[in-house]
């Protein structure tokens, strides 16, 4: 029985054909591999950036709207969140948010809110030296405060400070110029420094300071914290990012600032851009990142805050 085999002719179609699948077969699996890696990289830009912009929106959102500044960390001026940047200088110069944030967890409370917000004016013991606030419970303040400040921080209901809703408000009234300075020896500012009562509902002026000539409005919001966000570990000699932080547990009403906060906590790595600015009492923040391994590829994420 006779057998044929390949005609020389026949190989030299195989291995033409077999070299051009190879070719084309190798770059279709280079590319197929490169386009999982983008995808991977983007999504884990995708899902960061907007965890970073929704953690900040997320504490941003319980600010008191008149304490937002932005400053330079060069030296440590500041301005209200709306004002227009001074000639010579530049909106990227200010490169710090900051806001006062009232207590949001204590006025939630658990079945009902630790502070009430409500300031009994016709009380017999509202006075120039108390103020009464029914259905406050100024030692559930004091416990949930020891539960979110920062480790090794003494922070408690005797840091804390109101601001009467309503009432004329200025940016320097917040402590952010005092910084440094021993704090408020007055209560004639926008926030008014208070400790603990002889009783759970009684707000009593910080020592050595009396409410005597303050106009005293009914309703109020309790603050134990200011807060900052703003990049450090700035690398600008390689890919141009740092570390996006959060500071917290700091009182600006007591001379602290940002660079005294006992929580200083990464938001995110990469970071080659945060952005804000504020049109009326709306704010809007940008985070853009960048990563190592796509050094040109770039996200960034948008939020407004109400």
């Amino acid at each position: 029985m006779r057998r044929f085999g390949f005609t020389m002719l026949e190989l030299i179609f195989v291995i033409v054909i077999l070299g051009i699948i190879g070719k084309f077969g190798v770059e279709f699996l280079a590319q197929a591999y490169n386009n999982f890696i983008y995808a991977k990289i983007n999504n884990t830009l995708q899902s960061n950036s907007q965890m970073a912009v929704n953690t900040i929106a997320a504490r941003l959102q319980y600010r008191i709207k008149d304490s937002v500044i932005k400053r330079r960390d060069d030296n440590n001026s500041f301005l209200a969140i709306g004002s227009s940047i001074p000639a010579g200088e530049d909106q990227k110069d200010y490169n710090i948010l900051e806001w006062v944030g009232y207590d949001i967890d204590g006025f939630r409370g658990d079945s009902l809110p630790f502070w009430s917000g409500i300031i009994d004016l016709n009380h017999p013991d509202t006075n120039s030296t108390s103020l009464v606030s029914p259905e406050t419970n100024t030692s559930a303040v004091n416990a949930l405060i020891s539960v979110l400040r920062g480790s090794g921080s003494s922070t408690d209901f005797n840091d804390t400070a109101i601001y009467f809703i309503g009432s004329d408000s200025n940016v320097d009234g917040y402590g952010w110029s005092v910084s440094g300075h021993g704090g408020f020896t007055d209560q004639n500012q926008t926030m008014h420094p208070i400790q603990s009562g002889g009783t759970i509902n009684q707000l009593i002026p910080k020592a050595g300071t009396t409410f005597s000539g303050v106009d005293v409005y009914e309703y109020y919001q309790l603050a134990w914290t200011a807060y900052a966000v703003g990049i450090s570990d700035w690398n600008s000699t390689g890919n141009g990012t740092g570390t996006l932080r959060l500071y917290a547990d700091y009182q600006p009403w007591n001379g602290e600032t940002y660079q005294d906060a006992n929580i200083s906590t990464t938001i995110m790595n990469n970071v080659s851009t945060f952005q804000f600015k504020s049109v009326g009492s709306v704010m809007k923040i940008q985070v853009c990142t960048k990563s190592d391994l796509l050094e040109e590829h770039s996200l960034c994420k948008e939020k407004t805050i109400f």
